[in-house]
């Protein structure tokens, strides 16, 4: 399925995003405890000039608890793991207010949802969040990364989800397809830009399944059941819906998902879920907008595609302009 057949790990973009060898390196030393308390007391005296949640968090921590939606759960080894990091340095919450919204936003619909599909997962905080809120629904991650796979099968675990989350090892898109992708255990943290569209001459063959597949393997139970699923698969959400026609016009899904301004698919993914009447809800950083199209943003990415009216998304607890 991968789009170039160059080996990403020889390009200039995987050179840049390693610092060209030296980020696990800086990463480390700026973790331990007196480099760690210089950068935190720079960053305050900055203020908005650095990001807070960009740096790394105390080599002394192994797991975050986050606090949202009225329920709380534990997100394993900021260290490694991007969102654990965010957690930290946000005190249980993103640090950005549209990226909280969104999981907000996530948790008011999974309320009443029986099944949650969590569609590029990376460690799986769309997941638990959803189990923790929706206790009677079924929720399945998939996720392409096989070491990050793993993490989020670990931080299921370690809120003792096993029961309620199963975690695929698979790319969702078109079927038949298959991804060539590095197993994702180097580098100094698990790899969140990852898609199927990279190569990787020194990675494992990963299959890929469409949603329209996925949902015919689900039992009878959920098949047009209130269903929620969340899509961020860093520049592929056009072909996970282009091949969930079925799947779409069965369960009108509520669909939380990333729309990414340089990726060009912005046409596709509103063509796709044209045929089924979907309204266009922008995230923004304190509620959400909608428009008459799809206008990609580098400051607000995701997306709500939704049926629902607004007076039922009020009922839900999702927040819309005055």
């Amino acid at each position: 399925m991968a789009g170039d057949r160059t080996d990403f790990d020889k390009s200039g973009r995987s050179r840049r995003h390693s610092w060209y060898g030296a980020k696990p390196t800086v990463k480390r030393v700026l973790s331990w405890r007196v480099p760690h308390a210089v950068v935190r007391t720079c960053a305050s005296m900055l203020d908005d000039r650095i990001r807070s949640e960009r740096l790394p968090a105390p080599a002394r921590v192994h797991e975050v608890e986050a606090h949202m939606a009225g329920v709380s759960f534990v997100m394993k080894d900021p260290d490694r793991c991007v969102i654990a990091k965010e957690l930290y340095w946000g005190h249980g919450v993103r640090p950005r207010p549209a990226d909280q919204l969104a999981l907000d936003v996530f948790a008011a619909l999974a309320k009443d949802a029986k099944l949650i599909l969590d569609v590029g997962a990376y460690t799986g905080l769309f997941s638990i969040l959803g189990a923790r809120v929706a206790e009677d629904a079924q929720v399945h991650a998939f996720e392409v990364v096989p070491a990050v796979a793993k993490a989020a099968l670990d931080n299921v675990v370690a809120n003792d989800l096993l029961r309620r989350v199963t975690v695929h090892i698979q790319g969702v898109g078109k079927d038949g397809d298959s991804t060539r992708i590095a197993v994702g255990d180097g580098g100094s943290a698990l790899p969140d830009f990852y898609s199927t569209e990279l190569y990787f001459e020194h990675g494992v063959d990963v299959p890929v399944y469409s949603l329209d597949a996925i949902m015919h393997s689900m039992p009878e139970s959920v098949r047009g059941a209130a269903t929620l699923v969340k899509i961020d698969v860093e520049g592929t959400e056009d072909v996970v819906l282009q091949n969930a026609q079925e799947f779409l016009e069965a369960n009108r899904p509520d669909i939380l998902c990333e729309v990414l301004p340089d990726s060009g698919d912005a046409d596709r993914v509103a063509t796709a879920l044209a045929p089924h009447g979907y309204r266009l809800l922008r995230v923004e950083p304190d509620t959400l907008v909608e428009y008459g199209e799809l206008s990609p943003s580098i400051h607000c990415r995701d997306w709500l595609f939704t049926t629902k009216s607004d007076a039922q998304l009020a009922a839900a607890g999702v927040p819309l302009p005055a």
